[in-house]
């Protein structure tokens, strides 16, 4: 050929893919969650499910499938009237009001930030390191 390229060349470079960044690479810290916010409530059925499990244990000791127990569940959730699900829905209501509750107390507490009194990041070990490396450095030196 003249001076071209040749067909495996140009392919090779046609085909090149960008490869995607490793999970969680991408991630930022914002992102991470925060072990003090309230989980969020459970509904009716998990409530009701709750109860279920204890009973379906007792009746099916040798059931070891999570499968099998919440098919169970559904298909006898199902079955209920709303008057049978009425006290599952009330305590899920509850659930929901005291959730409500403890995310106003949180977001109100964001708002204001973290207070002075409060400890930085660090652990109280990585504080105490600090505090022996600046004393150490003071022994260590000689005196001229």
């Amino acid at each position: 050929m003249k001076g071209g390229k040749s067909k495996t060349e140009t392919r090779s470079t046609k085909l090149s893919v960008a490869k995607k960044p490793a999970k969680g690479a991408g991630r930022s810290k914002a992102a991470a969650k925060d072990p003090n916010k309230p989980k969020r409530p459970a509904s009716a059925f998990f409530v009701f499910m709750e109860d279920f499990r204890e009973t379906f244990k007792k009746e099916n000791p040798k059931n070891k499938s999570v499968a099998t127990v919440g098919k169970a569940a559904g298909d006898k959730w199902k079955s209920l009237s709303d008057s049978e699900k009425a006290p599952y829905v009330a305590k899920a209501e509850k659930r929901k009001v005291d959730y409500e509750k403890n995310m106003k107390a949180y977001n109100k507490k964001l708002e204001e930030g973290p207070k002075e009194d409060e400890e930085s990041d660090k652990s109280v070990s990585e504080v105490n390191d600090e505090d022996d490396a600046e004393d150490g450095s003071e022994e260590e030196e000689d005196d001229d």
